[in-house]
């Protein structure tokens, strides 16, 4: 199968023979490009962010922790724990860049990474499959609507695959039911998991169904 082949992103992947980090590079279109989340990347990520951590001083901590643990951690005491997350070469998610400047942000990684997946009636386990799970984009305002988003979500499928993920899942919003905020669409919409070739395996909420994508 050819991970890559879905239209709207035209992205082409690369394997690195970087051993441990499971690298890989992509570019989607003439100007955008996708990089793993490393350490020497972080200041890249920081840049992306900005002072509020992306949205509330969240750091991409929030899907791992529990409510009060977010009321107590939004902002710097996030920003430490998901830098130490980062130095630990874990490879949390990747980064999107246009011309060299960081434009975009999708946070990936195995599902039991994820604890507020488990806790929520409408994204708990459809099975036991060991999947991966994609759980938020960031996408700087002005790169809104250039297919950075498809392309990170496309780099995203490839990036889990050479982790050895079998199976790959999203939990975007239907942006059909009604009207789309960017809080409300942070991890994706329907219709970009559909073109990479997601298929719909559950919904217990009329907004928010849970996509796979498996590897065969």
């Amino acid at each position: 199968m050819n991970l890559l082949s879905t239209p709207a992103a035209r992205v082409l992947a690369f394997a690195s023979s970087t051993p441990g980090l499971g690298r890989i590079e992509m570019t989607a279109g003439p100007s955008i490009q996708v990089h793993p989340l490393t350490p020497e990347r972080w200041d890249h990520l920081v840049q992306l962010f900005g002072a509020h951590g992306a949205s509330s001083g969240c750091w991409c901590m929030w899907w791992r922790q529990t409510a009060s643990e977010f009321a107590a951690k939004a902002g710097e005491k996030n920003r430490e724990e998901f830098r130490a997350i980062v130095a630990s070469e874990r490879v949390p998610g990747l980064l999107a860049y246009e011309k060299g400047v960081p434009v975009g942000w999708c946070s990936i990684g195995p599902r039991e990474d994820f604890g507020r997946l488990n806790r929520s009636p409408t994204l708990k386990r459809v099975d036991d499959s060991p999947a991966w799970s994609i759980v938020c984009f960031y996408i700087k305002p002005r790169s809104r609507g250039k297919g950075v988003g498809a392309a990170l979500l496309q780099a995203a499928v490839a990036h889990a695959v050479s982790r050895g993920a079998s199976v790959v899942e999203g939990y975007p919003l239907d942006e059909s039911t009604g009207p789309v905020t960017n809080a409300g669409a942070f991890t994706g919409v329907l219709a970009m998991f559909r073109e990479a070739g997601f298929k719909e395996v559950a919904r217990r909420s009329a907004r928010r169904p849970i996509m796979r994508r498996e590897i065969s």
